[in-house]
């Protein structure tokens, strides 16, 4: 699942309806000259909703949606009658989703679950007819409340997948080939550094019908926390995951310096990541005999559940599924 229409940033303007005036009315009708107040409620502005849906994985569809305006309510009307409400907004968005404020960056909400709706701008509330301040003392009020404004607001959606396990590595570790030999996914792959531009998912079958969902980010490089290659842009899509499956190469020049250097650009865009549980991979281990294996087991670090793997022969793709599984679970 990858594509170059992937968007997990949009900013746009919100702006909720403004409630409907209450009205101000005397009931009127032939033989009644001076009857009492009548005058309706004003309706609610509409809302702007966010709502989660299962069949999304990007926000493209908001990418050129700038501006957002909910229907203002409907004034009140004579007789009692209440105004009718404004028509809310309903955006869809992938399960994942944030939203903040963009001036403060305030957390405002979370969308994790299928069909979940949360009210992002309410709308104003409607304001109250005259018939409302009615009391025996003032039995013909002659003000009735103007509508609240709605809100209007500036907000930032970023979309962060939901994965149980995420792929983390260097440029051309194998990742995206991992992916594409354990999953259906067909991410582009090729012998040169980030041939990944946006995130890849696919779902990993295991034994007796179990699956779990196995995300691809482009490469991370020294410095990607500061800014450098792509990785401060798509570091966001490992916070979500379970499992980190840190995938080394066994052609590098040091697999513990390696890691290192991994596990500290990680550490400098959110600690919280090195909380999550992690297996290492050693890619392309096709091109090893047993005894360069056992000369590199003395490399990799101790602390960490490690198999060889090659995407290529498909050599210790099932140790790999067992161990991830085992460590989900």
């Amino acid at each position: 699942m990858s594509s170059p229409n992937f968007i997990d940033y949009v900013k746009f303007n919100g702006r909720s309806g403004h409630g409907g005036a209450g009205c101000r009315h005397f009931h009127r009708e032939k033989f009644i000259e001076k009857g009492g107040p009548d005058g309706g409620d004003g309706g609610r502005g509409g809302h702007i909703i966010l709502r989660g849906n299962a069949q999304l994985w990007t926000l493209l569809h908001l990418k050129f949606r700038k501006h957002v305006f909910a229907e203002a309510g409907k004034p009140g009307e004579a007789q009692n009658c209440t105004g009718a409400f404004g028509k809310d907004i309903i955006l869809d968005v992938p399960l994942g989703t944030v939203a903040r404020d963009f001036e403060s960056q305030e957390l405002m909400c979370e969308i994790n679950e299928d069909g979940k709706e949360v009210i992002l701008l309410p709308g104003g509330r409607g304001g109250k007819g005259n018939s409302f301040f009615a009391t025996s003392t003032n039995q013909a009020p002659q003000h009735a409340q103007p509508g609240e404004p709605g809100v209007d607001q500036w907000i930032i959606l970023e979309l962060k997948l939901l994965a149980d396990v995420g792929l983390v590595g260097f440029p051309n570790a194998g990742k995206s080939t991992l992916l594409s030999v354990v999953s259906a996914a067909k991410p582009k792959i090729a012998d040169y550094a980030f041939t990944t531009l946006t995130p890849n998912l696919g779902v990993v079958k295991y034994r007796d019908d179990r699956s779990f969902v196995m995300a691809d980010i482009p490469g991370i490089i020294e410095g990607a926390a500061e800014g450098k290659g792509l990785g401060i842009r798509f570091l966001k899509h490992i916070e979500r995951n379970s499992l980190l499956l840190f995938l080394i190469p066994a052609d590098a020049k040091n697999i513990q310096n390696e890691y290192d250097i991994l596990l500290n650009e990680l550490r400098k865009y959110n600690p919280e990541l090195l909380d999550k549980k992690r297996v290492l991979a050693i890619t392309k281990s096709d091109m090893l005999d047993e005894e360069l294996k056992t000369e590199l087991a003395k490399e990799v670090p101790p602390n960490i559940p490690s198999v060889f793997i090659s995407s290529i022969t498909n050599q210790g793709i099932s140790e790999l599924k067992d161990l991830i599984w085992r460590e989900l679970n």
